[in-house]
């Protein structure tokens, strides 16, 4: 290989390691602005928001089978990698050819600054992070490609080398600071956790029975009939979770209403409350899935507040907005009805955790959490199903989004090994407001067998069943199916989670010893 091969690619690698550092402290100083001026500016949050509304179902789809509840760690890895590849791309176009590199740079930055702008609620210095990234990468790209190539004097290649290598890992180096900078400023200037912590929710003037004893089979393995709040599945479109003083937070009932009211939150905190198990679920939920989970939550009835407001006879739907823009369509019957749908502020006992919607959030029994249960909800519009639209229904989903009967096993788990002799089957049956009335299991597909039913906490929450076998050595196969409250048996036609939520029969193999 000839010498001036070696100079060649070192050149290459020196330019790309140039639009990395370049990057790096790119994104740590706007992601620092960021945290200073317009938190929700920040440039990595508002190109992933971005993406996430404009990603078509399938990919949203996608992303949860694979990830779950990491998918958004998983979409934020993927856009550093992305940016990390144009960033070394750029490094070497710009050495090349001067401003190619700096152009890709700099468009990067504008990328971000228009993002934030049309962010809804975006503030007067949404553009000031996308701003300070992008001639923050120009400059350091530029300032960089200089070291890259020095202008001649008389100087050992090696120390040249080193002059970039310091140089290099000393930008890169206060792009990190700065970000860990950002992120230290991001938790002094949102201490929301701390006000949440200090709270002390009122009583509830209406109770929840207590659970039944005969509600938890306490089977290893088989999930607790009431699901712990940090065990809670969390599903939705916020990059940066919304972090809402309760002394700012208030809510706007009005469109097609008597009168437009607003509730603040020393408002909502004096009116009755009502305790209520209800068990939520995504309609990303693949048949068997883990996407689901019930919880005690603290509240007043949206209905009480739809009354206070006066709802028009012609009226069919709410849109519920949050904080971030996120929008819900839910049908007006399941606010006014008498199930207990309810502007929810506490959650097992405790203030709701910022992540599930602090400081109030909507709980609505019978439907999938993307028409009814809005996070950080600050707005609910009556209005029609022909006249609005919400974020998953303008992506292709159903309306309404009834929750539908279903069934899952937790033990044994899918291609586990157990041994041969006596071994339960159990796992857990739901249809929010309607309810179980059994579950049937077959195995190796020969008869149904009646499995035992726990005591369910109500129609809104899942049960646990359970039936006893005599395991034989083999593999074999496991199905299950429930039958609610109404005679409905759950079908076998399997249905994709798009448009309206999966269906069909979970089934899993073991493997008996």
């Amino acid at each position: 290989m000839s010498h001036a091969t070696r100079t060649t690619r070192g050149d290459r690698l020196r330019s790309a390691a140039a639009g990395l550092s370049a990057a790096v402290v790119a994104v740590g100083l706007a992601e620092l602005v960021a945290a200073i001026v317009e938190p929700s500016a920040s440039p990595f949050a508002v190109i992933g928001s971005g993406l996430i509304d404009l990603a078509p179902s399938w990919a949203k789809d996608t992303a949860i089978a694979l990830f779950g509840t990491g998918d958004k760690v998983a979409l934020l890895t993927g856009i550093a990698i992305v940016l990390a590849g144009l960033a070394a791309l750029a490094g070497i176009l710009e050495s090349r050819r001067a401003g190619a590199g700096s152009t890709i740079l700099a468009a990067l930055g504008v990328l971000a600054l228009v993002a934030a702008m049309i962010r809804p609620g975006a503030g007067p210095f949404a553009w000031l992070p996308g701003l300070v990234a992008g001639v923050t990468a120009v400059v350091a790209l530029r300032l960089l490609m200089r070291k890259v190539h020095p202008v001649p004097y008389l100087r050992a290649e090696h120390e040249e080398r080193r002059q970039f290598l310091l140089w290099t890992v000393g930008v890169a180096a206060t792009g990190i600071v700065a970000l860990a900078i950002g992120n230290a400023a991001r938790g002094v200037t949102r201490s929301i956790e701390a006000v949440r912590s200090t709270l002390r929710l009122p009583k509830a003037v209406t109770p929840a029975p207590a659970v039944p004893v005969a509600a938890e089979l306490d089977i290893q393995g088989l999930a607790p009939v009431v699901t712990p709040n940090a065990q809670f599945y969390r599903i939705d479109t916020a990059l940066i979770v919304p972090r809402i003083d309760p002394a700012d937070w208030s809510i706007r009932i009005h469109g097609m209403v008597d009168r437009e009211i607003v509730v603040t939150w020393d408002e909502l905190l004096t009116l009755p409350m009502q305790e209520s198990h209800v068990t939520l679920a995504c309609v990303s939920n693949e048949v068997g899935g883990d996407l689901i989970g019930n919880a005690l939550w603290l509240g007043h009835p949206v209905r009480e507040l739809l009354a206070r407001a006066g709802v028009d006879p012609d009226a069919d739907m709410v849109l519920s907005t949050s904080s971030d823009g996120f929008t819900a369509s839910t049908p007006l019957e399941a606010l006014t009805d008498d199930r207990d749908a309810l502007l929810a502020v506490g959650m097992n006992g405790d203030p709701l955790p910022i992540e599930h919607g602090f400081p109030v959030r909507m709980v609505v029994p019978g439907l999938y959490g993307y028409v009814s249960a809005t996070k950080w909800v600050t707005d609910l519009e009556v209005t029609r199903f022909d006249r609005a639209t919400a974020y998953w229904t303008d992506r292709g989903w159903s309306e309404r989004g009834p929750i539908k009967l279903q069934s899952r096993i937790d033990v044994p788990r899918r291609g586990t090994r157990i041994e041969a002799g006596d071994a339960v089957i159990a796992g857990m049956a739901w249809q929010q407001h309607v309810g179980v009335e059994g579950v049937e299991v077959r195995i190796d597909e020969g008869a149904w067998r009646r499995a035992e039913l726990a005591t369910a906490i109500s129609d809104d929450t899942w049960v646990q069943w359970r039936l006893d076998w005599s395991a034989e050595s083999g593999a074999h196969t496991i199905e299950c199916r429930a039958i609610s409250a109404d005679g409905e048996t759950q079908t076998s036609d399997p249905a994709d989670v798009v448009p309206d939520g999966a269906q069909g029969w979970h089934r899993i193999e073991v493997s008996v010893a």
